[in-house]
């Protein structure tokens, strides 16, 4: 395994001289970019060029050979919200990064009252394929134009969405446009995003944040994948989804293999699901995380390939079971597990949302693995789709939060009272158009994410922050995957729905582990910690109210006292019942200075040390 982590160092940004001289070396056209001035960057920054932005394939799980990546500089405009069109292109952005960003070239803020604007030329589609436009992530409202056509409007800001636009490009000279509109607040679904940032409320993003792409396929083609495994019986289902007709005589192959070696293989004339006998399983785990390559494939009569599709997937179960105590326990692969991951915004001070690059990501995620957790609490984000399969691959279980609205505090006007885990709990009232899109962008999240090996559990809500009709949301969750652990409100108001009980306490772990009323549920800690530590340099603002929970100590030594007290509360409590523990937090977020990292990436702690703790917790008690 690679691993970037220990390549960390101290950095400045750079200076406005040097960039010029590296400016006069690159091509013309990256002459209309630069980063931003003055704001905090994380090592990956300075790699960025023009032409190397986030040039991956966006979709390691559903993968094509013929695809063109949109990422690079595109015109932006930005103009009061009620125009209508762009009268004036104020330069160039670096797409995927939002305006707010430095990595967008641009620096600054969108007002709710504006609309921001993009356009780029695309090629035309070749004769008899069809071309699909992919957006990865927009927030929050978008639009989309080819040639002066509108073809699309989507609303949500976190999952992807996709058009097909061949019936509309020309032969030449083809023009893409897109408007977005966002409010940032209210009760659109935003997270950590304020338009007056601080405490733990972060720098809004607008527009694009995630790749944007163009895919090529045949007429018919596949649209998407979903799996299913029965480890009692050692079978894999594929449900391959098909857009358009199989043509006569034609069938569609599905081809599992391990390691490079064919294991299974099936062939039909329809698209329907496939269960596959899988010989001498080999199940997924964070200490093995092994990995099954699928090849789809659409054959015509003759059996030339007419689409085909790589993916991956694994063999391993999700569940719960109680203990000889009558406590009860996550289980994965029908073992019990205790999980024990940070808290992790995915924030980074470059790039907003948008993580610098892959490499940038990943290292975040080997850090970890370092460290000794097996989890992450990924939260009130939804990152990009290679985030996932990076914990596919290197085997770290993932609590995956729905993005949240936060309406400025816990105690506001659209939110309940914030009672926790106490009896009788209330819930806000929410105009049923907020809620339905609410439970629009939740099934979206699930859609997009459900066939991710390392996802093991949902969160509707986090705390109460626009926690409403809680029950309703729970049974829908529960139903809509069966196979992870529903946690309805992490930290938030307690309702008797779904699998887990979860109270935060900082700076030490706690839980009422005598209360019966959470005997029939996996009981955890959703967060505690947050034990801060300012490292000098490498704060994003020195003359912020910087802060960590319990309040700063005066030497790291202090600092690791601290922490060691916390984790051995927390192994004390997984004996007496415990399921689960989330530290706060990977890194340092803003005027967050709680992170085992600081906000540019660099260790504050050597994750060695935190891996001699964690191995003392993950121990059979």
């Amino acid at each position: 395994m690679k691993t970037n982590y220990p390549l960390r160092r101290l950095h400045s940004a750079v200076n406005s001289s040097h960039f010029l001289h590296l400016l006069l070396l690159l091509p013309l056209s990256a002459a209309d970019w630069q980063l931003v001035p003055e704001r905090m960057l994380t090592p990956w920054a300075t790699e960025v060029k023009v032409d190397n932005v986030w040039q991956e394939y966006p979709r390691p799980q559903f993968e094509r050979a013929s695809w063109q990546n949109l990422n690079g500089l595109w015109d932006y405009a930005v103009t009061p919200k009620e125009n209508k069109r762009v009268e004036t292109w104020a330069g160039k952005i670096l797409v995927p990064f939002c305006p707010e960003s430095a990595l967008s070239g641009v620096g600054r803020l969108i007002e709710p009252t504006e609309a921001l604007w993009y356009k780029r030329s695309i090629p035309a589609a070749k004769k008899g394929k069809r071309i699909l436009l992919h957006f990865e992530a927009v927030d929050y409202e978008s639009n989309v134009w080819i040639n002066g056509t509108e073809i699309g409007k989507h609303t949500g800001g976190h999952t992807p969405f996709s058009y097909d636009i061949t019936d509309k490009l020309k032969e030449t000279d083809n023009e893409l446009m897109l408007r977005v509109d966002d409010a940032t607040e209210g009760y659109q679904l935003h997270g950590k995003q304020k338009l007056t940032g601080g405490k733990i409320w972060y720098t809004r993003v607008t527009g694009i944040w995630q790749t944007v792409w163009l895919e090529e396929v045949n007429p018919s083609h596949f649209s998407d994948v979903d799996y299913s495994c029965d480890l009692s019986k050692s079978t894999l289902t594929v449900s391959p989804k098909l857009e358009g007709p199989i043509p006569a005589g034609g069938k569609v192959r599905l081809t599992v293999s391990s390691k490079g070696q064919k294991i299974a293989e099936s062939s039909a004339t329809d698209a329907a699901m496939k269960t596959l006998e899988i010989r001498n399983v080999q199940t997924w785990s964070p200490e093995s995380p092994h990995l099954y390559d699928v090849l789809i494939e659409l054959l015509d009569k003759d059996g030339a390939v007419l689409d085909s599709v790589k993916s991956y997937t694994a063999m391993r179960s999700f569940g719960k079971t109680k203990d000889a105590q009558g406590h009860w326990r996550f289980t994965l692969n029908n073992k019990e597990i205790f999980h024990w991951g940070p808290l992790d915004q995915g924030w980074w001070p470059d790039g907003l949302l948008t993580p610098p690059s892959d490499a940038a990501m990943l290292s975040d995620i080997e850090f970890l693995k370092s460290a000794g957790f097996n989890m992450i609490r990924k939260h009130i984000k939804v990152e990009p789709r290679r985030y996932y399969y990076h914990c596919d691959r290197l085997g770290m279980l993932m609590w995956q939060d729905q993005v949240s609205t936060g309406f400025g505090g816990h105690r506001s006007a659209n939110c309940p009272k914030w009672t926790t885990l106490e009896p009788n709990p209330q819930d806000a009232k929410w105009p049923q158009a907020a809620h339905d899109q609410y439970v629009v962008e939740y099934k979206r999240m699930i859609d997009h994410l459900r066939d991710s090996p390392c996802i093991a559990a949902w969160v509707p809500f986090n705390e109460a922050w626009g926690q409403h009709n809680s029950m309703e949301i729970g049974k829908m969750a529960v139903d809509y995957d069966k196979t992870r652990a529903i946690n309805i409100a992490s930290g938030g108001n307690f309702w008797p729905v779904g699998d887990i009980a979860d109270r935060h306490n900082y700076p030490n772990p706690a839980f009422p582990l005598e209360d019966k009323r959470f005997d029939e549920y996996i009981k955890v800690v959703g967060e505690f910690g947050g034990h801060g530590w300012p490292v000098k340099d490498h704060l994003w603002k020195k003359n912020n109210d910087n802060w960590g929970y319990g309040g700063l100590p005066k030497s790291i030594e202090e600092w690791k006292q601290r922490y060691s007290e916390s984790i051995n509360i927390l192994r004390d409590l997984r004996g007496k019942g415990l399921a689960a523990g989330v530290y706060t937090q990977t890194t340092d977020v803003e005027m967050e200075v709680n992170g085992l990292l600081t906000y540019d990436r660099v260790n504050k702690i050597d994750p060695s040390w935190l891996k001699g703790l964690a191995d003392k917790l993950l121990a059979p008690p």
